[in-house]
């Protein structure tokens, strides 16, 4: 093949495709503008974000309320401080990342998988910082209980939760299922620490911890179903 030809054909493969026709550009538009509708920008990040953390609150208060308030009253008072101050930086944590998960294009600071072992890990450093008794009575059936109390109180604040982000987008429902219902059991374990007056090192180690990767998982389950649900319609 001769330069020329070369030359010939590389002006070809650069030449400006025809334009589109004013008039089909005008019927497409025609067409489409019926269905536009206007759409209300989302609150900004931090907004939604305190949002989510009064839900939390709110719920785990009304939880306990149920039940009294015998944990926080037997805390001293630097244990108070340090447990519900660790809660409620890691509910902003969750919160913050589910709004992250929820927002296209929004900054993730931590993966899913990383926010809920910070979770859990600062949770469990916290409590056996705090409690010394390792004693281990009725160890299963108090801490079911509580592992089952600490769930139930979960789900209304990931329904709440979800209704305030309704109108947000999870491109990866299987991750923000996971980050709400991490955010959901920090709830479940703020109401535990508010009513559960048991300070058995174990007892609050394995069962009040163990409400957030619980709840995690449900969440991931949940959003692993909708996908899946997604993916099904879309192929019908």
């Amino acid at each position: 093949m001769k330069d020329e030809e070369i030359e010939e054909i590389l002006q070809r493969g650069s030449r400006i495709p025809q334009q589109v026709e004013p008039a089909l550009l005008k019927r497409i538009a025609e067409s489409i503008h019926p269905s536009l509708r206007p759409v209300r920008p989302l609150p900004p990040p931090w907004v939604l974000t305190c949002g989510l953390i009064l839900i939390c609150a709110a719920v785990a208060l009304a939880g306990a309320e149920r039940t009294g308030f015998n944990g926080i009253a037997n805390l001293g008072p630097w244990a108070r401080v340090l447990i519900f101050a660790t809660l409620s930086i890691l509910g902003w944590m969750a919160g913050r990342a589910l709004v992250a998960e929820l927002i296209p294009g929004d900054r993730h600071r931590f993966s899913p998988h990383v926010l809920l072992t910070i979770v859990c890990l600062t949770l469990l450093g916290v409590f056996a910082l705090l409690f010394r008794d390792y004693r281990s009575d009725h160890f299963i059936s108090a801490g079911s209980a509580c592992l089952l109390a600490g769930s139930l109180v979960a789900i209304p604040a990931g329904l709440l939760s979800w209704l305030l982000l309704r109108r947000g987008f999870a491109v990866n429902p299987v991750a923000a299922g996971l980050v709400g219902g991490a955010l959901a059991g920090v709830s479940g374990v703020t109401m535990l620490e508010l009513q559960c007056a048991n300070f058995q090192a174990l007892h609050v180690l394995v069962w009040h911890t163990g409400v957030i990767p619980v709840c995690a998982g449900a969440g991931a389950l949940l959003g692993s179903a909708f996908r899946a649900t997604a993916h099904l319609r879309r192929d019908t």
